[in-house]
């Protein structure tokens, strides 16, 4: 055991936050803390660390062990470069490095003792500096940097110019540089992408000390942690396994629990009437035996109703108007921010009913493909082309669609005027803002209560294509649930980034995913998208490769620019033509429908001349459309 918490207790006035807190962690174990925000996840943190003073209880870590932290923010405001402030960690290598070369030095030089004392030391200072891996750290500072998504070109940057993300990142760096016996992780994934969070799931599972993790991210959870500790209404329990089997174990506790509650309310409801109607007998054996329950009854210990954790927040998305099938059709879109090209020549659609997931690595372009198509910002080129009767509802992750000056409950009666005082006030509880919480600035809110105003919004809009930026950032757990499920019993179009695996693999039924200015289709969850990636990807890569155009220096290998713009003239002309195909397919498609209704009504059914013309016309028709589906295959192809 490296680190363990006996009956740790915490309150912020009255309101008690951890009681009689107990566990421990093993040495080499990775364990996560989990519960909905304020639960006191990050409080319990603070307390091991020393930052908060527990109310009562001990922490205890074992002797001369080390233990590190990773706080949500970190205020760093140095000069330094990047790559200095990390290179600080290696200070004791570097300078055992630095001795070593002045031992070298001397030594040739030295005759006798002299030569054999330096020998001796050259041969204590080398085996020191093997033992802290002296002859890697370079490539670990550069390694660790680029695993959390900095470039060679980043290296250089001074911290003090660098965003609170980034700042997190580098301090996370520094913390994984350092390698401490113990780690604290608060939000470890808020500010890394998907390449990032799966470069830290590695580096953490075959890290050889401790971690304790406090995340939302429940793939991360899954893959590196074994032991999960819970903090439910000031309760804490420990579960075995990662999160997945901790939900499994959870819900069947819960009810079990349920189950005992209720048998039990209904053995009360059942005393109680027996009293009562022992009671009306009015007969002193009757009363007696009465009194007699009553006692038992009195005596019983209560179950305590388990807590609803998935009532915590109410969202029901449902549109008004049902849209077109085709809700989104994206032609040679085009966006670079000066020398910066984000994508090129994008086209792809979306039909209604489709949960569509952007991802891709920080930089590449997926917020802002957002923007371009809600209209806030403009393309380089390219056609975007809404379908009938659509209507957008965006979230955005930087919540600009929110006013900061006005209170939440002015916020949404501005918005939808049409609601009285009660009907806000609901919508705002069912949002977990309750009382004079209504009446807080949107400005002095959190992320997280900005990110639930943001959603009731959402809901009110009744829109038939959702637009999401990010949407679970700030969320806890069990809001993140809510969202799936509101998200999977939606009957509109979603088009959403995000970070969250998880979140994804449970809500998409296609990924987009913008790698090399391009976006490859994935028609499946994130599993899939794991799946069939690299295939995938490569081909796109490939395809991309002999569209671009070329350069003198491999003009013999690639397409020259005529042969390229040829080639994409080529592809338009293909593009066309499937359209054409497919709108004269479902056209004769929708003819025939109505020739066999016509055949079956009574004033056709009888005139055999007015027949053999339609069935005349519907052979002709099939014989069309079999030529046409051959077509249709071969463009496709």
């Amino acid at each position: 055991m490296i680190l363990s918490c006996h009956q740790i207790n915490k309150s912020f006035g009255d309101v008690s936050i951890l009681e009689n807190a107990s566990f421990h962690i093993e040495e080499r174990e990775k364990a996560a803390i989990v519960g909905i925000n304020g639960a006191g996840k990050s409080t319990l943190l603070k307390i091991i660390t020393g930052e908060l003073p527990a109310d009562g209880g001990t922490v205890s870590l074992a002797k001369e062990r080390t233990l590190g932290y990773l706080a949500q923010h970190q205020e760093l405001t140095s000069n330094q470069t990047i790559y200095d402030t990390l290179l600080e960690v290696k200070k004791e290598v570097i300078d055992l490095e630095t001795k070593l070369r002045e031992l070298e030095q001397a030594m040739k030089h030295a005759e006798g003792q002299e030569l054999s004392s330096l020998m001796d030391s050259y041969a204590k200072a080398s085996h020191q500096f093997e033992l802290k891996d002296g002859y890697a750290w370079k490539s670990e500072i550069t390694g660790v940097l680029k695993g959390l998504g900095f470039s060679e070109e980043d290296f250089q940057k001074p911290v003090s110019t660098l965003s609170g993300g980034q700042k997190t990142r580098v301090y996370l760096g520094r913390l994984l540089l350092a390698a401490p016996d113990v780690i604290l992780l608060d939000e470890p994934t808020n500010h890394l992408d998907m390449a990032s969070i799966s470069w830290l799931e590695t580096y953490l599972l075959n890290y050889p000390g401790s971690v304790l993790i406090v995340a939302h991210d429940r793939y991360f959870l899954d893959k590196v942690v074994t032991k999960i500790i819970e903090i439910d209404q000031g309760r804490l329990s420990v579960f075995s396994g990662n999160y997945t089997s901790y939900a499994k174990k959870r819900a069947s506790i819960r009810e079990a629990r349920m189950k005992e509650y209720l048998n039990q309310q209904a053995e009360i409801r059942h005393q109680e009437e027996v009293i009562r109607k022992l009671r009306s007998f009015n007969r002193e054996k009757s009363i007696r035996r009465a009194e007699s329950r009553e006692k038992l009854l009195s005596k019983m210990e209560r179950v305590e109703k388990p807590t609803e954790a998935a009532s915590a927040m109410h969202i029901r998305l449902e549109p008004r108007v049902i849209s077109g099938n085709d809700v989104l059709t994206v032609r040679g879109l085009e966006k670079s921010f000066g020398n910066n090209r984000l994508f090129s020549n994008v086209s792809f659609e979306i039909k209604r009913g489709e949960r569509i997931a952007v991802i891709g690595n920080n930089g590449t372009g997926k917020t802002t493909l957002l923007k371009i198509i809600n209209g806030l910002l403009s393309a380089d080129h390219g056609e975007i082309r809404l379908g009938a009767r659509v209507k957008i509802g965006y979230y955005d992750q930087e919540q600009q669609v929110l006013h900061m000056e006005k209170s939440l409950f002015d916020e949404l009666q501005d918005t939808y005027p049409a609601m009285d005082n009660t009907q806000v006030r609901s919508v705002l509880a069912a949002f977990l803002f309750t009382g004079d919480d209504v009446f807080k600035r949107i400005g002095d809110l959190s992320g997280g209560e900005r990110g639930r105003v943001s959603l009731a919004k959402l809901m009110l809009s009744e829109s038939n294509l959702l637009i999401l930026d990010e949407p679970t950032n700030h969320l806890d757990i069990v809001s993140k649930e809510i969202l799936e499920d509101a998200l999977n019993n939606y009957t509109g179009t979603v088009l959403y980034v995000s970070h969250d695996r998880y979140f994804i693999n449970r809500t998409a039924t296609r990924i987009l995913e913008l790698t090399e200015h391009t976006f490859v289709n994935y028609i499946g969850n994130y599993d899939y998208y794991l799946e069939k990636r690299e295939a995938l990807t490569a081909a796109y890569a490939q395809s991309e490769a002999a569209l671009s155009p070329s350069s003198p220096e491999d003009s013999d290998t690639r397409l020259d620019w005529q042969a390229q713009k040829e080639e994409k003239a080529r592809e338009r002309k293909r593009l066309n033509d499937l359209k054409k195909a497919e709108e004269e397919i479902a056209s004769l498609e929708e003819r025939n429908s109505a020739i066999d209704e016509l055949s079956a009504s009574p004033e056709i059914c009888t005139n055999m001349s007015e027949l053999l013309k339609l069935s005349k016309e519907k052979e002709q028709n099939d014989a069309r459309l079999s030529e046409l589906y051959d077509l249709w295959e071969k463009l496709a192809e």
